[in-house]
């Protein structure tokens, strides 16, 4: 058989297929005297595109937890300040009934929705005599900062 016989598919007992595929063997079809063994694809992963898609699924996992408890403390937040809210609309409603109007400061404690609550107001005096000027503030027990202002006005006298 001449040597370079196999790179062409020419030879004794060979047919003009591709050398190699049908004996299960895979031959460079260069100048390469040396032939490449056959290799059949892989029909899994390898290790290490299985670690690094678990790397990424666990950084979107880490994202998302961090998403879901922001979007939780932010509804906590926004639950105090529509609750806060409510108490100072009461607060002005009581006002405007006939409690005091007096000019001047005053504060008190409410229970709402299951929740204490402590709230201030100041009656302050306007150009027109008639009218005053109420400012609400409320605030969740043991908090400094007000969960809610409301500003608003009452008539001077029932």
């Amino acid at each position: 058989m001449h040597p370079k016989a196999h790179l062409n598919g020419r030879g004794a007992g060979r047919s003009r297929r591709t050398p190699g595929i049908a004996d299960g063997r895979a031959h460079c079809l260069n100048d390469s005297r040396f032939p490449i063994p056959y290799s059949r694809p892989s029909s899994g992963f390898t290790l290490l595109e299985v670690l690094i898609a678990l790397a990424i699924v666990a950084l979107a996992l880490v994202a998302l937890t961090r998403t879901a408890m922001v979007q939780v403390r932010d509804f906590d937040a926004l639950r105090e300040r529509t609750l806060a809210s409510w108490v100072a609309s009461n607060v002005l409603a009581e006002t405007r009934l006939g409690a005091s109007r007096m000019i001047g400061r005053s504060d008190g404690r409410v229970e709402f929705a299951g929740r204490p609550w402590r709230w201030t107001r100041e009656i302050q005096a306007t150009p027109n005599a008639e009218i005053r000027r109420v400012d609400i503030q409320v605030f969740a027990v043991g908090e400094q900062r007000p969960s809610a202002t409301l500003h608003g006005f009452a008539a001077a006298a029932p």
